[in-house]
């Protein structure tokens, strides 16, 4: 809700980890310095949470990672705060969307480098945009490992899907250009044109017969939470 600000999931967050005996993977790598990232409006992703108070209408990605057991599972979902504009609303709406139709291509034999296709086209029909400097990765005992997945088409991506393999699918779709900016804290992307971005992101599994969302939200179906009350 307004009023907050971009700080306040890392409390209930940490605290949530270490109740289930996790730590979270943003800590301290490679120097970052909060337990999650919190990306608003403009900010692509790897937002460093700070004391900005949340305005009605912004919109806030949250994305956190977990250690547990030897291993890091990566999530992350775009909120709604307050009243958002309908193009704002467009615009997570469609990178949700996007997400979900990449994760029906995931299943053996798939190609990697095919999933980026999936995205554009349905981004581009949107009218909206994909960054092309962040992808989807690999992940296990690893937080970034191989594969790279990239979001956008045409890309040159290798490898095929076979079962046990574990990656992100992650996209982040801009407003506007796709072209990105790196503030100084080497952290923080922003899009070029200062306009809105919006992502979402799970942990897939490949399986046997296809995949399984690892992350999955265990209510409402697994709908992501701006879905809630639309």
């Amino acid at each position: 809700s307004s009023g907050i600000n971009a700080e306040w999931p890392l409390r209930p967050g940490f605290e949530a980890c270490v109740a289930r005996e996790c730590y979270p993977s943003p800590l301290n790598y490679r120097g970052f310095p909060k337990s999650c990232c919190t990306s608003v409006n403009e900010v692509i992703c790897h937002g460093i949470p700070d004391t900005r108070p949340l305005k009605d209408g912004d919109i806030l990605n949250i994305d956190i990672t977990v250690y547990k057991n030897g291993f890091h599972g990566d999530l992350n979902e775009t909120f709604l705060v307050g009243k958002v504009d309908e193009t704002g609303r467009k615009l997570v709406e469609a990178s949700y969307e996007s997400l979900r139709r990449a994760i029906e291509q995931v299943k053996p034999g798939a190609k990697y480098r095919d999933i980026g296709g999936v995205i554009q086209k349905y981004i581009n029909s949107c009218g909206f945009s994909v960054v092309r400097s962040y992808c989807g990765h690999g992940i296990n005992q690893l937080f970034h490992t191989a594969p790279s997945v990239p979001h956008y088409s045409k890309n040159k991506a290798i490898g095929i899907m076979k079962p046990g393999h574990c990656f992100t699918i992650e996209p982040m779709i801009n407003e506007g250009v796709w072209r990105d900016h790196l503030w100084p804290d080497d952290w923080t992307a922003v899009t070029a044109d200062g306009k809105r971005s919006s992502q979402f992101e799970h942990t897939l599994l490949v399986t046997e017969t296809g995949v399984e969302i690892l992350t999955a939200r265990q209510e409402m179906g697994g709908q992501p939470h701006f879905m809630d009350n639309l």
